[in-house]
């Protein structure tokens, strides 16, 4: 409230803002439009720069070749992998994967410290560094398979996670990638140890996360023999396969029937009334009508 003068004389009034000043606003925003917006029809557009992630080259493994002076590249690998420059980033992931490949004993003394920066690479938003990333796992998990299982880090947990989760994204291109990668890892690790790291995640509340476990699962025990199977106990591996049978998504239910012939295969090896022994053996560890799912699922 505007206060009233010495001279008793009323307060002017406040001028009320204009009209005009806000057609200059708007015509203001109007003129904040992108350069590559064009209005006027007769007039040529100028083309948007692409993405600079299509300038990266994804090296296939058979073309990565060995370094001239390991010893020495070596010394500057984790320095390019902590690099704020993501182009840095790929082309150091890049030269983990020659060293995987080539030089192994090198790499092997920082493997732990590499797997956690593919770790995060992995989730980093950009295609191309989440994309290399997982190249790269791939060709450390043919290298190391074993080292990483017997690594009391959780480093490998870590990356599995990540793996799962790509493997379960809409993006074409990095979903493809995880997959190879985690069919590289089941094909290099001992199944037994890996199941025991996969067997958590076919509860995941992600559907598609418990998918792709099923299937890395599915793998993991088609490469086992009775032995493996029996250690890791048949009652359990039948359950899981139970549960993965009636899951809403096919992927899960197809790798559960994976599971199932494996399992029976392994089991009625030897055994002349195969039929029967696997009806046994299904009603003693399951609900009757799980049980009866699987005895139907072998002999049709």
């Amino acid at each position: 409230m505007a206060l009233r003068s010495l001279d008793n004389a009323l307060p002017i009034a406040a001028e009320r803002p204009r009209k005009a000043a806000k057609i200059a606003i708007s015509d203001q925003k109007g003129k904040q439009q992108p350069d590559h917006v064009v209005n006027d029809e007769n007039q040529v557009p100028v083309p948007v720069p692409l993405s600079t992630d299509l300038s990266i080259d994804y090296i296939s493994s058979e073309n990565l070749k060995p370094f001239e002076d390991p010893n020495s590249k070596i010394q500057g690998l984790v320095g390019g992998l902590e690099s704020k420059d993501w182009l840095k980033v790929c082309e150091s992931l890049n030269d983990v994967r020659r060293f995987a490949l080539y030089h192994s004993a090198l790499l092997q003394p920082i493997l732990e410290k590499v797997v956690l920066v593919m770790v995060k690479a992995i989730k980093n938003p950009r295609s191309a560094l989440c994309k290399t990333s997982i190249m790269a796992a791939s060709d450390v998990f043919n290298a190391f398979g074993e080292t990483l299982l017997e690594s009391a880090s959780d480093a490998f947990s870590q990356l599995l996670l990540q793996l799962l989760l790509k493997a379960s994204q809409d993006k074409k291109f990095v979903c493809e990638e995880a997959d190879k990668a985690l069919l590289a890892m089941t094909k290099s690790m001992a199944p037994l140890s890996l199941l025991h790291k996969l067997s958590s995640y076919v509860r995941h509340m992600n559907l598609r996360v418990r998918a792709k476990a099923a299937i890395s699962i599915s793998n993991c025990i088609s490469n086992m023999d009775l032995k493996s199977m029996e250690e890791y106990g048949l009652a359990a591996l039948i359950q899981v396969a139970s549960k993965l049978l009636n899951d809403k998504l096919p992927e899960a239910r197809e790798a559960a029937r994976g599971i199932v012939v494996s399992l029976y295969g392994a089991m009625t090896e030897g055994e002349e009334e195969k039929q029967e022994f696997w009806q046994s053996f299904c009603q003693s560890n399951l609900p009757a009508i799980h049980a009866q799912a699987m005895i139907k699922l072998v002999s049709s």
